[in-house]
């Protein structure tokens, strides 16, 4: 059997996809279900932000959380709803060795889903 996946045929393009989608999915998995509300979005999303930011190969990271759709959300009673992934907009410039990504995170409506995705490479 001819093995190939030969180490020699992975690229720094390859190798910066993979972790870039790993930050989205690890994001989506971590956050989603935060608490929240209007008073403490904005440091969520400087929470968000500033955990995957520590992490190899990100060079810029953007998080918005839709205020509109948080405040449809909220509990009348409690005041706080559940961090859910339709609200979450990211954006992530990502490098590794000589290739360099931009990928984001939105929530698309004609899928009904937060759609992860490739939108530059460079």
């Amino acid at each position: 059997m001819v093995d190939i996946m030969v180490e020699d045929t992975i690229t720094d393009r390859d190798n910066v996809l993979f972790e870039a989608g790993i930050k989205l999915g690890a994001l989506y998995h971590q956050f989603t279900g935060s608490p929240v509300n209007l008073r403490t979005v904005e440091s969520l999303e400087a929470a968000i932000a500033q955990s995957i930011s520590v992490q190899p190969c990100v060079e810029n990271i953007t998080v918005s959380i839709d205020r509109d759709v948080l405040g449809s959300k909220l509990n009348d009673e409690f005041g706080y709803c559940e961090l859910e992934g339709r609200m979450l907009n990211v954006q992530i410039d990502a490098r590794y060795g000589s290739a360099k990504v931009h990928v984001s995170m939105e929530f698309n409506k004609e899928l009904d889903y937060p759609l992860m995705k490739i939108d530059k490479i460079d």
